[in-house]
This record gives C-alpha cells, sequence and structure tokens, in this order.
C-alpha cells in the first residue's frame, strides 16, 4: 500500500469531536486509506453506500435504530455516502447524539454537498479532498531515481492506484474508469439532461488543454447555449474529473479578465478521452501535458498542505501570459512551465511592473521535482 499524504491531516483531526470528510473520484483509495485509517484505531464499522441493505438502514435513521446499528464499535465509516437517501440528517444524529464515536465519510462526488452533508453537518466536520496518487506519494513509495525513470509514462497515463499497479494493462484500465465509474455518480444527478453532451465537452475540453477556455467558443461548437456548458463544466469540476484557473486581474485595461483555463486532475483521463497513448517523442502536445501535470500536481500539494495560496494564470489581449501564478498573504509567485529545460522564458514587464513583491521560477523537467512537493 503506497502511504497517502492525505493521512497525516486526518490522524491530526482524529477525535477531536467532529466528522472526517473526505471527497474525491472513484477509484482514487478514498476506501483503501480509510478503512485502514479506521482499522488501526480500533473496533469499526463499515457502511457501504453502494450496498442496497446500507442504502436503506441509513435512509431513514432515528437515534434507537441508530444505536442498534453502531452498537459496540468506537468508529463508524459510511462509504459513498452521497447514495444514501437523508444521510445528511443520519449523519448529523451520530455526531450530536453519540460523541464517543468518530465518524468517519466518504464521498465520490461534490454534486448536491451543500443541501446533503455541508448544511447538516455545518460546524461538525473537518472536509478533505483525495486525488489519484500524487508524484510525492509515488517518488515516497519507489524511489527518487525509480520516480524520474516513470516520468514519461505518467504524464501519458497518470495516477490513477490501479494504473499504477496493472503495469502493461493502462489502456484498459483507463477505459474501464471512463466507461464505468467517473460518470457514475454524475450521469444519475437530475442536472445530467444530456448525457451524450458530457463526452463532447470533455473532448472539447481535452483538445483545448493549457489553452483559455472560451465558452462562447464551446456553446457554438457544440450547439448548445452557453449557460448549458459552463453548468456542464461545474458539474465535471463538483465530479473531480476537471479543475478550472481564473485569471489573474487587478483591472489593469489590457488584462483577460472572463475566460479560464481548464485542466484535467488527471492526464490519463485526458488521454483516455481521446484515445491517444502515443509517447512523447511522437506527439505534438507534450508542452500541454507537462503543463497539467505539473499545475495538477501542485494543487495536490496545497490541497494536503492546507495552503492558502490562491493559484491563477495571467494573460493580456496582446498575448503576454505567465502560465501559472500564485498569491499567498499579498506575495506573488509567477512560474513558466517548459518541458524544453533550454527553452527562453519571458515574464512581461508589465507583469513585474504590476505585481510586486514577486519572485520568478521557470519549471522543467530537471527542477520540477521541489515545486510539487513544496507544501507551503
Amino acid at each position: 500500500m503506497i502511504n497517502r499524504q492525505l493521512q497525516t491531516q486526518l490522524e491530526k483531526r482524529w477525535a477531536t469531536g467532529k466528522a472526517l470528510v473526505v471527497l474525491g473520484p472513484r477509484q482514487v483509495g478514498k476506501t483503501t486509506l480509510l478503512k485502514a485509517l479506521c482499522a488501526s484505531k480500533g473496533n469499526y464499522l463499515f457502511l457501504d453506500g453502494d450496498q442496497s441493505t446500507d442504502r436503506n438502514l441509513l435512509s431513514e435513521a432515528n437515534v434507537e435504530r441508530l444505536k442498534q446499528i453502531i452498537g459496540t464499535h468506537s468508529v463508524v465509516l459510511v462509504d459513498e455516502a452521497q447514495r444514501i437517501k437523508n444521510i445528511g440528517l443520519t449523519l448529523k444524529i451520530i455526531t450530536d447524539q453519540f460523541p464517543h464515536i468518530q465518524l468517519v465519510v466518504s464521498e465520490s462526488s461534490a454534486l448536491e454537498l451543500a443541501n446533503e452533508i455541508s448544511e447538516p453537518l455545518t460546524g461538525r466536520k473537518w472536509e478533505y479532498r483525495l486525488y489519484p496518487f500524487s508524484w510525492v506519494e509515488l517518488q515516497n513509495h519507489i524511489g527518487y531515481l525509480a520516480a524520474q525513470k516513470q516520468l514519461e509514462t505518467r504524464l501519458i497515463y497518470g495516477f490513477y492506484p490501479e494504473i499504477i499497479n496493472r503495469v502493461g494493462d493502462e489502456r484498459e484500465v483507463l477505459k474501464e474508469l471512463l466507461s464505468s465509474y467517473l460518470y457514475r455518480d454524475l450521469l444519475q444527478y437530475e442536472g445530467i439532461r444530456k448525457p451524450q453532451l458530457l463526452n463532447q465537452l470533455l473532448t472539447a475540453l481535452a483538445l483545448q488543454l493549457g489553452s483559455e477556455v472560451s465558452l462562447n467558443e464551446l456553446s457554438q461548437l457544440l450547439q448548445v447555449s452557453r449557460i448549458t456548458v459552463e453548468q456542464y463544466i461545474d458539474l465535471l469540476e463538483k465530479a473531480f474529473i476537471v479543475f478550472r484557473l481564473s485569471p489573474l486581474s487587478r483591472n489593469l485595461r489590457n488584462e483577460i479578465t472572463s475566460n479560464r483555463k481548464v485542466y484535467f486532475y488527471d492526464n490519463g483521463i485526458r488521454n483516455a478521452l481521446l484515445s491517444d497513448f502515443k509517447p512523447l517523442a511522437l506527439r505534438s502536445d507534450t508542452g500541454a501535458l507537462w503543463e497539467n501535470f505539473v499545475i495538477a500536481e501542485r494543487q495536490k500539494q496545497l490541497e494536503y498542505g492546507r495552503s492558502w495560496a490562491k493559484p491563477y494564470f495571467w494573460r493580456t489581449y496582446q498575448q503576454q501570459e505567465i502560465d501559472y501564478v500564485e498569491e499567498n498573504e499579498g506575495d506573488f509567485r509567477a512560474f513558466e512551465i517548459k518541458w524544453n529545460p533550454k527553452a527562453k522564458a519571458k515574464f512581461p514587464s508589465t507583469f513585474i511592473e504590476s505585481y510586486q513583491p514577486i519572485e520568478k521560477h521557470v519549471i522543467t523537467p530537471d527542477n520540477f521535482t521541489d515545486f510539487v512537493s513544496a507544501i507551503d
């Protein structure tokens, strides 16, 4: 078992009188991590929202019924909680009426999180996100040199646990992830009225990787309204498939303020959508894959480190740009992300003059490890 960075945070919040809620896409190892954690703490009860029996037990639970269900267990793990009707109220009862119980919850979708869990558990939970394996986790498990040898493979096939563990079967595993797991909760959500639009939109986003995304252009391409495109991208974010970066702007006249960049949490999923697993030497999108990898890995570290840093990109209408910018307590760090270590990186004077104090960095395969490992 590869040790997960999130375990440190969960251990820190254990037995603090609040539920531990872990969100993340299916098949990233939430159940494996939480079962191991709960087992290390003593006698725990596992309830699976994917099982109809467990769903029925918890959907209309009251205090007396929960006493019978919990019995002598000191820890209760509710897996795939989003599948259980009225689960938020049930979890609230457990946290309020059973203070000696450590409640642990996993969810594979944030589609209805506010209504189902967040609102009933306001002030009663610590909430975290778990992603596919991080570069840090892989490197800690197999060592620096072995991880470096896998860099090209990870850029193409990504970091889902089963991808790491089933060498040689990566394409079949990714196909199964796409067809059976990735959309599972998304397609059951009532807001999805055009399932076929999901693949069309994701394919369009995959082809625009690393570029600004125009909702107007996507709406014309897909022949749906701009509002529909925006709603579907929002749903894809809540299903942990993609994430958006906003443009950094201080209202300078020439700064882009409306468009967003859309990245995939996992390179393998992006490449599977396009059925493109060619080696890097034969690809025209290597730079985009590298940028997606670096920025996605950085987002994992910001989450696991509970960082307050805010991520952006920066661009002007004159095509001046910075790939990635972080703001932390008024300080800025600018990053140009280059696959070729010899490529020249420019930091426009317009940017430098407007955003002070500023650090400038160029991230390449020669030096990326510190950037994707640092927790600020």
